[in-house]
């Protein structure tokens, strides 16, 4: 493996690069029925800037992964957060909702540039023990993003507006820019000028990979499938507990902390434990709360404290696994680490996309997530167990 840069980026740069693209999943939700009103379109078209916004950060990471190999973390970084900047200016701008759907999806191919290159500048510029323990704290810290992004939308919805939430975000892209300019040092070592062909190979020979199929794809499940109860929670506390909305954004930074406390664990136990017991604890820590959460639901005891207690459990699952799995899928191939970075995040948002997806089928939300978290976390486990098979 190619030397380390003696300089490295201060975390906090990093947070904000990370935390960029996925602050907009989570900021919007609260002012989806302001927004459907002004432009007098149903709750359902209103909810594909949502949606839609998610399948761009799975898409945009197979582009910027490759990219970044080639030309580099931070002219790439850069291109990603300028589309991000000017998208969110559209976006705030929008005279109707296709012109906000479009606008929405160009921001999430913008925004996940910082998604993918912020996990592989921190894998760039430290070792596979050292990128677990770095990786944990950014995982630690971004993770407040999604507890109090609703709080930040329902103010500025309510005092302001719902288009304020899109120049706060366009404000943000450029102030992460102007920071990337002044202090991001070029992390990437390795090959340059590779063909498109050289790219794909790369891709191709990822995911003939079973050690970083079993990753990525257990990552998915055991971290962004908790989208399925995030989606759900509303409905679940209003329609089916009687609770007030208000309630939804604290439940919210609950269950965040959750996934700080896991990332404060990963981060301390790593080196004394290895990986290896610490991804299957991870993982059956999810598995558990999944099962907890669905007895619950089909025994007909729920209550605000028993429907919060399983997915807590899991979410803490999610922060001992994340920083974990992904230092071991973007370390099969240390020549390629860009490209696994943004394969595995897509893999990751299209499992939360999905799984998002499938908790509004049906009539009981809470059966539907229930049913979701278990299947994922079941096969987040044997993927797990097979990467964790394979030789290094």
């Amino acid at each position: 493996m190619p030397p380390l840069p003696l300089k490295r980026p201060p975390l906090w740069l990093l947070v904000l690069v990370t935390t960029s693209g996925t602050l907009g999943i989570h900021i919007l939700v609260p002012a989806l029925p302001q927004a459907a009103a002004e432009l007098g379109v149903g709750n359902g078209t209103a909810q594909l800037a949502i949606s839609l916004y998610i399948l761009g950060l799975a898409l945009g990471q197979l582009v910027y992964g490759p990219l970044s190999d080639k030309f580099g973390r931070r002219p790439v970084l850069l291109a990603g957060l300028g589309l991000y900047t000017v998208a969110g200016l559209v976006a705030a701008l929008a005279p109707d909702a296709t012109s906000l759907i479009a606008a929405r999806l160009l921001q999430a191919l913008g925004g996940c540039a910082g998604l993918a290159l912020g996990r592989a500048i921190v894998r760039d510029t430290a070792e596979t023990w050292e990128a677990a323990s770095r990786l944990a704290t950014l995982s630690m810290v971004v993770s407040v993003g999604p507890g109090i992004a609703p709080l930040i939308g329902t103010l500025l919805s309510e005092s302001v507006g719902w288009r304020s939430i899109f120049v706060l975000l366009a404000a943000l892209g450029a102030a992460t820019m102007a920071l990337v300019v002044w202090r991001l040092p070029e992390t990437r070592s390795g090959r340059r000028g590779r063909s498109a062909a050289a790219l794909l190979a790369d891709y191709t020979a990822l995911l003939r990979s079973p050690r970083f199929l079993g990753f990525a794809i257990g990552g998915g499940c055991a971290t962004t499938s908790w989208y399925a109860f995030l989606a759900a929670l509303p409905f679940i506390l209003v329609q089916q507990l009687g609770r007030p909305v208000r309630e939804v954004s604290f439940c919210y930074i609950l269950l965040v902390a959750g996934t700080a406390f896991g990332n404060l664990l990963a981060n301390r136990l790593v080196a004394r434990f290895g990986f290896r017991p610490l991804i299957l604890a991870a993982s059956l820590t999810g598995v558990a709360g999944a099962a907890f959460y669905l007895v619950v639901v089909l025994g007909g005891w729920m209550s605000i404290v028993s429907v919060l207690l399983g997915p807590l459990l899991f979410t803490l699952g999610i922060g001992l696994v994340s920083p974990l799995a992904l230092t071991q899928a973007v370390s099969v191939n240390p020549q390629v680490i860009g490209s696994a970075s943004g394969l595995y995040g897509c893999t990751q948002m299209a499992v939360g996309a999905l799984c998002a997806s499938l908790a509004g089928l049906g009539r009981d939300p809470a059966l539907a997530s229930a049913v979701v978290l278990m299947g994922a976390a079941l096969l987040g486990l044997g993927a797990f167990a097979v990467a964790l098979r394979r030789p290094r």
